[in-house]
């Protein structure tokens, strides 16, 4: 989910209403708002929908939801004369190009700030953490075209951005901020991707960081737009949805001749779409022509083809839409959820609680008892974090995912434990002590069960206290329990110990192995257990779960 920060001022005068209005009506378009300060609103949206991650986007959304402005906004796009070729040397590297220029642009720091949150909400949603789509915003005026994406030897030098001296690119990855966060993306590659102009300065070094030649500040007035990646339909959706925005913003837009193609066109695509199956989906009975003013209303060209069909023109930043039902479902916002007639159900059922769901609530308690705060890991993980990090053997029944979109998130989680030391990593800087627990689902093959885990970190953290916690856990579910002599590397030897319940292992305790500290970077030691809740008596399964 993506936060994005709304300026009042800024909001209003796009919007054309004022900000009571707007964020009352906001939270029907999908959104929740998450926080309300004196100048501005925080606001959180689906990843489906990139075209609302900047102030302009919800603003051109607002505007037809509203009423203020309805119907599909044709852009238009004339030639910059400007040219983009592209070395074939990429072609397994990083070989798609998207480029625009983007004029009559009126920065302040406000709209800076917006368009930088824009870029780094999509480098999350679209590009992958950047791996997929890297975008670069430069200041035109600095630089001369014709512009060219080259294969580049990594001895390469240029003063990258917030630097003030020349770095080579092999450097530029050790020693820059970004270049450590994303440095994964290239450094296998011989060659590394770069963007310079006709004078061979350097504007960008996708997908890490640009240079400081082309530092976009409150004086500039025209902008030249990169996307590289590696998907061609990613890197479009990317340029149409900021090209779209500044233009929201009142920016004009210029296409660049990238290897003999004129990009961006910004031209809507159709479809035509069933009355029928609109109305039997959302169950309201609705004619062509009011479906027709619906999706006006949510920013689409829309007309009635006969009394069953709707001709529908789709914004090019729409990258949602891929079926007809994603066009029924913004009729169904557009309509108002709130408006949707209430029926009674035919068959009526009363619900109680899983006896699974009612144990893990117990534990819940427990371990609040005890002093430990709630998370709630991911239940997709990868084996790095899952196994390598901890110093495991990988399991043979980890269920795998099949068509992964991220490298974190690759397998269904098999144990809780290791996500917990992944939390307190991105937690270190917070204060100690820090006692996180956790239980919920896991998969190994095609079972799913329940297990449940917690962390103790700070400075005294040791066998002991992971030892009276789990015997507190342990007593308060009634189970007879032994203790035996570990093998599990994730925690120190001597330190360690198994939990026995009616002769087979459930769990595990002790303090975690140095080695596991220093792969999640963490600076204290951490008191730990888990254990496997098949282990209660009585135990109902997840028999009837998916």
């Amino acid at each position: 989910m993506a936060i994005i920060s709304l300026p009042y001022r800024y909001l209003e005068r796009l919007t054309g209403a004022d900000k009571e209005t707007i964020l009352k009506r906001l939270p029907m378009l999908g959104s929740e708002v998450e926080r309300l300060e004196a100048d501005h609103a925080d606001v959180e949206f689906f990843p489906n929908r990139p075209d609302l991650f900047s102030v302009e986007g919800v603003s051109r959304a607002m505007r037809g939801f509203l009423g203020i402005e309805t119907g599909l906004i044709e852009y238009t796009v004339k030639s910059s004369g400007f040219t983009f070729t592209v070395d074939k040397n990429l072609a397994s590297i990083r070989p798609y190009l998207g480029s625009a220029v983007i004029r009559n642009v009126s920065f302040d720091e406000e709209s800076i700030l917006g368009v930088m949150g824009l870029q780094e909400a999509l480098h999350w949603a679209v590009g992958r953490g950047r791996s997929k789509v890297a975008i670069g915003i430069h200041d035109l005026d600095s630089v001369r075209p014709p512009f060219k994406y080259i294969a580049a030897p990594k001895s390469r030098k240029f003063v990258p951005l917030d630097f003030e001296r020349e770095l080579s690119m092999e450097e530029i990855l050790e020693q820059h901020p970004k270049g450590r966060d994303y440095a994964k993306i290239v450094q296998d590659f011989p060659l590394f991707p770069l963007i310079v102009d006709a004078d061979d300065n350097v504007l960008s070094f996708p997908p890490i960081i640009n240079g400081e030649l082309t530092r976009v500040t409150e004086k500039t007035k025209n902008i030249l737009l990169d996307t590289t990646g590696t998907d061609l339909k990613a890197v479009n959706i990317a340029v149409n949805i900021i090209c779209t925005a500044m233009v929201q913003a009142g920016a004009t837009i210029e296409s660049v001749e990238v290897n003999g193609i004129h990009v961006p066109s910004l031209a809507p695509s159709e479809r035509t779409v069933s009355v029928r199956e609109c109305c039997g989906l959302l169950g309201i009975d609705l004619p062509a022509k009011e479906i027709a003013r619906l999706l006006e209303r949510m920013r689409f060209a829309a007309k009635p083809a006969g009394n069953d069909k709707v001709h529908v023109r789709v914004p090019c930043y729409r990258a949602d839409i891929m079926h007809d039902w994603d066009i029924f479902e913004d009729v169904a916002i557009a309509f108002g959820y709130e408006n949707v007639p209430a029926q009674i159900l035919e068959t009526f059922t009363i619900g109680k609680a899983h006896p699974a769901a009612v144990l893990a609530g117990k534990v819940r308690e427990i371990f609040t008892g005890l002093g430990f705060l709630e998370v709630m890991p991911f239940t997709l993980t990868n084996e790095r974090v899952l196994y390598d990090m901890v110093q495991r053997e990988r399991s043979k029944v980890a269920l795998c995912v099949m068509h992964p979109i991220s490298e974190e998130h690759t397998i269904v989680r098999t144990d809780i434990l290791p996500l917990l030391l992944e939390m307190l990593q991105a937690n270190k800087r917070r204060e100690l002590p820090q006692k996180l627990f956790s239980a919920g689902d896991v998969v190994e093959g095609l079972e799913t069960f329940r297990k449940a885990a917690g962390v103790s970190c700070h400075a005294s953290a040791d066998f002991s206290e992971a030892y009276a916690c789990m015997d507190v856990l342990l007593r308060e579910l009634s189970l007879d329990y032994s203790v035996a002599e570990s093998a599990d590397p994730a925690f120190i030897s001597g330190r360690r110990a198994d939990i026995v319940i009616s002769g087979r292992k459930a769990g595990v305790f002790g303090e975690i192995h140095p080695s596991v500290l220093n792969a999640f970077d963490l600076e204290h030691p951490v008191a730990a257990f888990e254990i496997d809740l098949r282990a209660v008596p009585g135990y109902a399964g997840l028999q009837d779960s998916p």
